[in-house]
């Protein structure tokens, strides 16, 4: 029982600090610091994105692409993340959740897209840094045009 008990522990600290990485990570964002947001990274990192590149391999170029993409963002905004599920075996672990924009211009095309985050994270030398990283938009089949919202 008491192996049960730290490991029930350890997972529930670890759990933690995942949560929080992803925390942190969003806080970055939000104040576009790009060195921040980069410092939860493997320097081998592979990112899925939901627009092209869709596949981006390694830290720096993962940089370039966070650099790219932020003049497109208004000076200040938030995030709001839902239904985040985080599961931890040993020195590995994975989370999902769903993301958007928010406090951004109503008629910024960010403001109203919800995204799917799934995360690979690899505990090095008691630090966890994401190892891969997706993010997607879901589509309707039928028509093939993206879902934006969860209001469908």
């Amino acid at each position: 029982m008491t192996t049960q008990m730290t490991t029930e522990n350890t997972n529930t600290h670890d759990e933690g600090q995942i949560r929080q990485l992803i925390v942190d990570q969003q806080s970055a964002i939000c104040a576009k610091d790009v060195d921040r947001i980069m410092a939860y990274y493997t320097t081998d990192v592979i990112y899925f994105d939901c627009k092209p590149p869709f596949q981006t391999q390694s830290a720096d170029a993962l940089r370039r692409i966070w650099e790219e993409c932020f003049p497109y963002f208004p000076d200040s905004f938030k995030t709001e993340t839902r239904d985040l599920n985080i599961f931890v075996s040993g020195s590995l672990a994975f989370a999902h959740w769903l993301l958007r924009f928010t406090e951004m211009a109503p008629d910024h095309p960010a403001m109203h897209t919800w995204l799917r985050f799934t995360a690979g994270y690899q505990r090095q030398q008691g630090k966890w840094q994401i190892v891969h990283e997706h993010c997607s938009v879901p589509f309707d089949p039928h028509t093939s045009q993206a879902v934006l919202t969860l209001d469908v």
